[in-house]
C-alpha cells in the first residue's frame, strides 16, 4: 500500500519536487562534467604539446559515446527505470571524469577512450530523467519538470566556464575532474538513499511482470515523432552554434577581450535558464485551462524556432557587441521556450514511451554537436565573418518550426 509520503499526495514536501531537483542535479554535474575540458584543454594543450588537431579530437571525442548510447539508453530506461540507469549512468560518467587526468597522461589513445566512455554514460541522463518525470510527476506539473531539469543545461554552462577557470588558474588543469567527477559520486549516494523505484499519482505504471515491447516500428513511422525529432534536431543546432562559437564570435567580430568575450558569452544563457523555467510553468497553467497540448506545444516551437530564426537573421547586422548581446539573449531565450515544447511532447503523444521518443530525437539532436560545429568554423573560414553561419541557423530553425507546425500532435498516438 502507498501513502502520501511516497506518492507526493498530501500536504508537506510532495516527493515528486525531490526527484526534479535531483533531475536538475543530475543534469547539472553532467554539463559542468562535459564542458569543463574545454577550458582546462588550453592548459593540457601547452603541457601535453598537443596540436589543433589533437585539441579538436579531444573535444569532439565525446559525442561519439554519446550519440552512440542515445537511443539505447532510452530503451534501457524504459525497460528498468530511470532511477537504476540514471544513478548506475552518474557513477559511471563520474568516475571517467575523474579517470580523465590520468588517462591523458597516459597516452593520447587513452584520454580519447575516457572522453568517448564519459560519452556513453551522459547519454542516459535525459531519457532516463524523462522517464523519472513520466513514473513520479503529476501530469499537471510535466512541462514545468521537464523545463526545470533541461534548463539545468544553461545554468551548468554558466558555471562551468568560469569555475573551471578559476580552479586551473588556482591549482592545476587536473582539479576541476577530480572536484566535479567527486560531486557526481556525492548525487549518486544521495539519489539511491533519496528516490524508490516506485512511481508517483498519476504517474505511469511501470510493468511488473513481463517487460513491454517497444513499438519501434509504429514509433519511427508517426508524423508527430518526427516533428519532435526534427524540432529537437533544429533547436540543437542553435545551442551547439551558440555553445562553442558565442565567446569566438564575441572576440573576432567586436575585438573584445577574452575575459569580457566571456561576461558576454555568459548573459544569455542566464535568459536561457529563466526563458525556460517560465515556459514550463506557463504551458502547464495553459494546459490546467483546457488549452490543447497541440496548441501548446507548437505555441512553444513558434517562440522557439521562429523567433530564433529571427534573431539569427538579425545577427549579421549587429554593429555593436551590445547589440550582439541582446540578439543573443533573445535568441537564447527563445530556445529555452522549446524546453516546454518538444521536450515534454512525448508524453502528450506515447507516454509510456516518452524516454524512447526522447532518445530517438536526441540521437539526431546530437548530429549538430559533431557536423553543425564543423560547418560553422568551416564557413567562417571561407567567409570571414559570422553571418553564414547565423543565416543557415537562421534557415534552418524557420524549417523545422514550419515541420513542426505541420506534423506536430499534442493527442496520443500510441498507447
Amino acid at each position: 500500500m502507498t501513502t502520501p509520503a511516497t506518492t507526493g499526495e498530501g500536504r508537506g514536501w510532495p516527493v515528486y519536487y525531490t526527484v526534479i531537483l535531483l533531475l536538475f542535479a543530475a543534469v547539472f554535474i553532467s554539463y559542468i562534467d562535459r564542458t569543463n575540458i574545454s577550458v582546462a584543454a588550453v592548459a593540457m594543450q601547452d603541457e601535453l604539446g598537443w596540436s589543433e588537431t589533437r585539441k579538436g579530437a579531444v573535444l569532439s571525442s565525446f559525442f561519439v559515446g554519446y550519440i552512440l548510447m542515445m537511443a539505447a539508453s532510452g530503451a534501457l530506461a524504459n525497460r528498468y527505470g530511470g532511477r537504476l540507469v540514471l544513478g548506475l549512468a552518474v557513477v559511471w560518467w563520474s568516475a571517467f571524469t575523474i579517470l580523465t587526468p590520468v588517462a591523458a597522461l597516459m597516452s593520447f589513445p587513452m584520454l580519447i577512450a575516457a572522453r568517448i566512455a564519459l560519452g556513453l554514460g551522459e547519454a542516459a541522463v535525459f531519457p532516463a530523467s524523462i522517464n523519472m518525470v513520466g513514473r513520479w510527476v503529476p501530469p499537471h506539473f510535466r512541462s514545468r519538470a521537464t523545463a526545470i531539469f533541461a534548463s539545468a543545461l544553461s545554468f551548468g554552462t554558466l558555471f562551468s566556464l568560469p569555475v573551471t577557470g578559476w580552479l586551473v588558474k588556482t591549482y592545476s588543469w587536473h582539479m576541476p575532474f577530480y572536484l566535479f567527477g567527486a560531486v557526481g559520486l556525492v548525487w549518486a549516494v544521495v539519489w539511491f538513499m533519496k528516490i524508490s523505484g516506485g512511481h508517483g499519482p498519476g504517474a505511469m505504471e511501470m510493468p511488473t511482470h513481463e517487460p513491454k515491447q517497444i513499438p519501434w516500428a509504429r514509433l519511427l513511422g508517426t508524423p508527430a515523432v518526427w516533428a519532435i525529432v526534427v524540432g529537437h534536431f533544429c533547436v540543437n543546432w542553435q545551442l551547439y552554434l551558440l555553445l562553442a562559437w558565442l565567446p569566438s564570435y564575441f572576440k573576432t567580430t567586436f575585438h573584445v577581450s577574452l575575459s569580457d568575450a566571456g561576461l558576454m558569452s555568459a548573459a544569455p544563457w542566464l535568459v536561457s535558464f529563466v526563458s525556460a523555467n517560465v515556459a514550463g510553468m506557463a504551458a502547464d497553467r495553459m494546459l490546467r485551462r483546457g488549452i490543447s497540448a497541440g496548441f501548446v506545444r507548437k505555441l512553444m516551437m513558434t517562440l522557439a524556432l521562429l523567433g530564433g530564426a529571427l534573431c539569427f537573421w538579425q545577427l549579421p547586422n549587429a554593429g555593436t557587441p551590445q547589440a550582439a548581446v541582446l540578439l543573443m539573449c533573445c535568441a537564447t531565450g527563445a530556445f529555452g521556450c522549446s524546453l516546454a515544447g518538444f521536450a515534454p511532447n512525448g508524453f502528450d503523444i506515447a507516454p509510456k514511451y516518452a524516454d524512447v521518443i526522447w532518445g530517438i530525437s536526441n540521437t539526431v539532436g546530437t548530429l549538430p554537436g559533431i557536423f553543425g560545429v564543423f560547418i560553422t568554423g568551416w564557413l567562417v573560414d571561407r567567409t570571414g565573418t559570422y553571418g553564414a553561419p547565423f543565416l543557415l541557423t537562421a534557415g534552418l530553425s524557420l524549417g523545422g518550426w514550419l515541420f513542426y507546425l505541420v506534423f506536430g500532435s499534442g493527442k496520443k498516438q500510441i498507447d
